[in-house]
């Protein structure tokens, strides 16, 4: 029996691109020998497409509406979808029709030999200075950053395997992260082209400020990705480092004073050597309390350190 699909869409103010995106879904998944499902996550939209989705629902019950009481954002409308799903196999993809339906065996084909398979906008049609540029830019850094390299991050055109995504927590923009924290429970992971069109209807959600919301969590997710479990060793070796070098400062400007007999009251040296230390000590107590809190988070909630992915032999 073949795995039941279920696909997540996030909207947000995409009126006049539902009916036909929910036309071009059918049209594709009718065709497919297997079960399936389409979640659609209103995110609070200010048009008319929550009546749109209810209406839609009211006649197919392979429909599943999921309607936000405000703009939670992209991330948490991927999120609630993943939670409500009951597809072995989840695919993502937007509402505004620039993701092409016509992919979703392509995806699915992929998926028999892996547990998430990413969608490439090879010929991307969007203007090239104010997207595809700083996308590729993007997509270099987070790839070197995390060491899953994929050329589109950004493409929410993507299959995962249910197992995978549950044991993953989403906030912030981490949505386009996704493929990286798989990574971290063992997921394997590949790239297919996909097609991709021009916007057909509405205007971007896209602009700078969230930008910078996705530079700042991928430095989350850096720091989660090597640090959680042991953040004593991402501030310990500045704090060492910082610590020693103002006590090195501080030994000096003490032979100056007790040997030579030069006056250091009015040093920069020594106001330095003493901000050191001090940082020093502070960065290493902040690695000591996120031990603590580290230890608190998986105890209190009996999380564990490891997820395996078969026993053989109990």
């Amino acid at each position: 029996m073949k795995e039941k699909v279920s696909i997540v869409i996030p909207i947000y103010n995409e009126e006049e691109s539902i009916p036909h995106l929910y036309a071009a879904i059918k049209d594709v998944m009718e065709k497919l020998d297997r079960e399936y499902e389409i979640i659609l996550v209103d995110d609070g939209s200010r048009d008319k497409s929550f009546s749109i989705l209810s209406e839609i629902q009211a006649k197919d019950k392979t429909v599943v509406v999921i309607g936000f009481r405000k703009n939670f954002g992209q991330t948490a409308a991927v999120a609630a979808g993943f939670n409500y799903a009951e597809g072995e196999v989840i695919i993502t993809m937007d509402a505004d029709l620039q993701n092409d339906p016509t992919d979703i065996p392509k995806l699915l084909e992929a998926s028999k030999d892996y547990d998430v398979v990413s969608g490439w906008r090879k010929n991307r049609q969007d203007k090239f200075l104010s997207r595809k540029l700083p996308s590729k830019i993007a997509n270099w850094i987070i790839s070197k950053v995390t060491g899953v390299y994929l050329h589109d991050y950004g493409c929410t055109l993507k299959l995962y395997r249910k197992e995978i995504v549950k044991n993953v927590r989403l906030y912030g923009e981490m949505h386009r992260f996704i493929p990286a924290m798989a990574n971290w429970v063992g997921a394997s992971i590949t790239e297919v082209e996909t097609k991709h069109h021009a916007r057909r209807f509405g205007k971007s959600k896209y602009g700078i400020s969230r930008t910078i919301r996705v530079i700042l969590d991928l430095i989350t997710i850096k720091f989660l990705q090597g640090f959680s479990t042991r953040p004593i060793q991402a501030f310990g070796p500045a704090g060492l480092l910082s610590g020693a070098l103002g006590f090195l400062m501080a030994l000096y400007l003490t032979y100056e004073k007790l040997v030579i007999g030069k006056d250091i009251g009015g040093r920069p040296l020594l106001l330095l050597s003493i901000l050191l230390i001090i940082l020093g000590g502070q960065l290493i107590g902040m690695g000591l309390l996120g031990e603590m809190l580290a230890r608190t988070y998986h105890e209190s909630q009996s999380k564990p350190i490891f997820i395996v992915k078969k026993i053989l032999g109990r």
